[in-house]
């Protein structure tokens, strides 16, 4: 890792062998080689363009859909935090927000401005620039429904900025350059009663802490809906729901969530989740696709 000696200077933070577990919501996982924490946009941009191409990034938000391998992640990781990633405005029918900011924290911008169709993001437990890449959606709305804009800087720190028509939006997936780091999204709602908007969120917020294992060490939907099917009935119907592979399991409460008992590691996450696709495959010839992300190199 000899570049790690000639790196550009910045105004954020650079994190040598940081341990990634604490920014995940499984709490797993190895350390990033560097750890970035750039101090707002230009430092960002600065750094991507100084920085050797051989050199391998990986954008981390808030870490509540994704498993660090325990091997740890090579190359530079770049965490978006802080007020200059994360600020949220309403005008009109538009809201924009950074890629840091909380979706949960747009949808309630989006209710005090009287903008409708954005009360989704109360359920989605990650942030915008997550949102972005991957078309993230719940309860029967999606990103693609929503999104304006977007702007951010790719590998060489050059500013790129896309139309909702570019990003080539499907369910969970996106056709835009993986390179682009999000920066910050416009999106458009209808003009609607705030204290409607507000009590759709609230019943979306009620229908999660239900039907949701969300104050458990988990990852959100660990594999994307198949055409015709619902993850958590085959994941159930396989007899995965509440059995434990090693300190990991699928949560009695959601099928679908993914639980650190409090001993897992993300070899045992990663282990459960592919057996329960290999058994769900065997069983019912669907073969489940993961919706969390993994990174890194196994332990």
């Amino acid at each position: 890792m000899s570049w790690r000696a000639d790196l550009p200077p910045v105004r954020g933070k650079l994190l040598p062998d940081e341990p990634l577990g604490p920014f995940t919501w499984f709490r797993v996982g190895g350390a990033a080689d560097l750890l970035f924490l750039p101090a707002d946009h230009e430092d960002l941009a600065a750094f991507l363009h100084a920085l050797p191409s051989s050199v391998p990034v990986t954008v981390l938000g808030v870490g509540s859909n994704v498993i660090v391998r325990d091997g740890g992640v090579a190359g530079v990781v770049i965490r978006l935090a802080g007020r200059a990633f994360a600020t949220v405005t309403a005008e009109g029918r538009r809201i924009t927000a950074g890629a840091a900011a909380l979706d949960s924290a747009v949808a309630r911008a989006a209710a005090k401005a009287g903008i409708g169709g954005l009360e989704f993001y109360a359920g989605i437990p990650g942030t915008i620039g997550g949102a972005l890449t991957m078309n993230a959606g719940c309860y029967g709305a999606e990103t693609k429904d929503v999104l304006v804009s977007a702007w951010g800087y790719d590998r060489r720190g050059e500013r790129r900025q896309l139309a909702r028509t570019d990003f080539g939006y499907t369910y969970r997936h996106s056709e835009a350059p993986s390179d682009i780091i999000w920066v910050e999204a416009t999106f458009e709602g209808h003009a609607d009663d705030p204290a409607a908007v507000q009590a759709r969120m609230e019943e979306i917020t009620r229908r999660r802490e239900t039907t949701q294992p969300i104050r458990e060490k988990t990852g959100g939907s660990t594999f994307k809906n198949p055409p015709g099917y619902s993850s958590w009935k085959l994941v159930d119907e396989a007899g995965w729901r509440g059995k434990l592979y090693g300190g990991a399991m699928f949560s009695p409460l959601h099928a679908n969530f993914m639980i650190n008992t409090g001993e897992a590691t993300a070899a045992d996450l990663e282990a459960l989740g592919e057996a329960v696709r290999a058994d769900v495959l065997t069983k019912t010839g669907v073969d489940l696709q993961w919706e969390i992300r993994r990174i890194g190199t196994p332990g």
